[in-house]
């Protein structure tokens, strides 16, 4: 790479980063409450006088953004690992199935020991890996080709979906709670519950950048992986591994939310080449800013009635997906 293209590439990265700062701040100053600058920087500095914004703005606004925030890091990335996993443009954790496998641990857990709160990003993670690795015996066993992983995401999709509203609807406690779940949103968001996925995201994260040169040559093809020296099965493992354990932390505090993982790695691609350490730090970025704005979208549209982040982003992602599949044709 030239010093020229690095420059370059380094110029995306710092505009991605001051758009999320500027998102940011445009989250936690407009709601069903709009707040003045003034009012804002007396709200997060707790001074006397705003102890209506302070309280606005830590009970409310920034758990909710620090969701925001983490989930558009955790499913970027992991729409990263899956698509450089199983060389298929059009994989993400909800359409190969991940995001329902996670959901349907979390529900299962939630139904029988809904106490156990705590435990919802293990079994989100555990779930989601489960789920991914049947998706891959089954490819196995039929044709690993990326039409088969796609189908038989869609497949294992619907039947976790369809096992996830069985047990919801058997629990009428469940019933209000799976709508919410099911469409993936942020309300009502503590930071109680970000601990541990934050922890979870942030450690994915960055496993993924310290592998990024090993996927890179993943992404070449398994002989040139091996020719470089490269364990190409147990590198697939651990890229699913954390692929899981990103999409399974989203799910256990966001719900299923779609697209953002389908749709943010061919933006960061689109702007950064094919490096993987690059794609994955812009997805990051570009995730970030993308949720955190559908769902500062979602709150003003029909304020005071909220549209949950996942219908917008469905809204986004649903055309995104047809455009992909209308460009691999005319590419046939």
């Amino acid at each position: 790479m030239t010093e020229k293209s690095r420059k370059a590439d380094r110029r995306v990265t710092v505009l991605l980063a001051v758009m999320l700062v500027l998102i940011c701040i445009a989250a936690l100053a407009f709601g069903s409450a709009r707040m003045d600058l003034q009012g804002l920087i007396g709200g997060i500095l707790k001074r006397d006088g705003f102890e209506t914004e302070s309280t606005i703005l830590y009970s409310l606004r920034l758990p909710r953004l620090l969701g925001a925030i983490l989930a558009g890091v955790g499913l970027s990335c992991s729409g990263v690992l899956l698509q450089a996993v199983t060389g298929n443009s059009l994989a993400s954790p909800n359409i190969i199935g991940v995001n329902a496998g996670a959901g349907f641990a979390v529900i299962l857990l939630m139904s029988f020991f809904p106490a156990a709160v705590g435990a919802l990003p293990f079994a989100a993670f555990i779930g989601a890996f489960c789920t991914t690795m049947l998706i891959l015996f089954l490819c196995s066993k039929i044709s690993f080709s990326k039409s088969t992983v796609i189908l038989a995401g869609v497949a294992v999709t619907a039947l976790l979906n369809a096992a996830i509203s069985l047990i919801s609807y058997s629990d009428t406690d469940l019933i209000s709670l799976y709508r919410d779940f099911s469409v993936g949103g942020l309300s009502s968001l503590g930071t109680e519950r970000l601990i541990v996925p934050s922890f979870l995201i942030f450690t994915g994260t960055v496993a993924a950048l310290v592998a990024a040169s090993r996927i890179d040559a993943l992404c070449l093809g398994d002989s040139i992986a091996l020719s470089l020296g490269i364990k190409v099965k147990p590198l697939r493992i651990f890229c699913l591994i954390i692929a899981s354990l990103l999409a399974g932390s989203v799910v256990s505090f966001a719900g299923l939310l779609g697209f953002v993982g389908l749709v943010v790695p061919h933006i960061a691609k689109r702007l950064s080449g094919e490096n993987s350490f690059r794609v994955l730090i812009n997805s990051s970025l570009i995730g970030a800013c993308l949720v955190t704005l559908s769902d500062l979208f979602g709150r003003i549209i029909l304020s005071p009635t909220e549209v949950p982040v996942g219908i917008i982003m469905s809204f986004i992602g649903a055309p995104f997906l047809f455009y992909l599949l209308l460009r691999r044709k005319r590419n046939a």
